[in-house]
């Protein structure tokens, strides 16, 4: 499979988000389907996005997570915004613009995958209540997080406690804490009385 943006003319701009280090750039063109998220820590694990791949090339970019319509990067360096988003932008542009492939795989089969997997261990009671803790996350939580540039996804669910995985914006920000279990926690405890705590894998600079 190789997925591209429609081709055409594409406006892009960037949007702060609540982690300092990274940076939402907003396109007008839909980079993959809705409800859909790919999220790539490093350059090795974007094997199979040839646009995270370039974007990698870029000695700041540290992470890169790709939405419905946004790309957000995460930087490595000192080196300010301002300095950087003309940059990312014309590149992203230009990219999008000239109909370079984002993905060579279906980003919404691997995901349908890990959740598929990660619902499917223990018993039948605890995957029963780890697929109402994924159909809370994908209706409640991944919308507003998404607004941020980033995402929380299931990891598993064992004895109680819920392992997420922090992606995009999300990993290494300093609200993080805050909105995992100040937001998170208390609506998966409020909704399904079986969790007693959340957890977060993926987290960068300490948790």
């Amino acid at each position: 499979m190789n997925t591209t943006a429609p081709a055409g003319s594409v406006s892009i701009y960037a949007e702060a988000s609540p982690n300092p280090e990274s940076m939402k750039f907003v396109l007008n063109s839909q980079l993959v389907r809705e409800g859909v998220s790919v999220d790539y820590p490093d350059a090795e694990a974007a094997a199979y996005s040839p646009l995270a791949q370039e974007l990698f090339k870029f000695d700041y970019v540290g992470r890169v997570f790709i939405a419905a319509n946004f790309v957000t990067v995460t930087k490595t360096t000192e080196h300010t915004w301002t300095q950087l988003i003309p940059e990312l932008r014309t590149f992203l542009k230009s990219y999008v613009e000239a109909g370079g492939p984002i993905f060579t795989v279906d980003p919404a089969e691997e995901q349908r995958a890990a959740q598929v997997a990660a619902g499917a261990e223990g018993s039948a009671e605890d995957q029963a209540t780890s697929q109402k803790i994924i159909d809370l996350l994908d209706n409640y939580v991944r919308p507003a997080v998404e607004q941020d540039g980033g995402n929380i996804t299931f990891k598993s669910y064992n004895d109680g406690i819920v392992t997420v995985n922090l992606q995009g914006s999300c990993s290494g920000c300093p609200s993080a804490t805050v909105t995992l279990k100040s937001g998170i926690e208390n609506l998966l405890k409020r909704m399904v009385p079986e969790v007693k705590e959340v957890v977060a894998e993926g987290v960068t600079g300490g948790f």
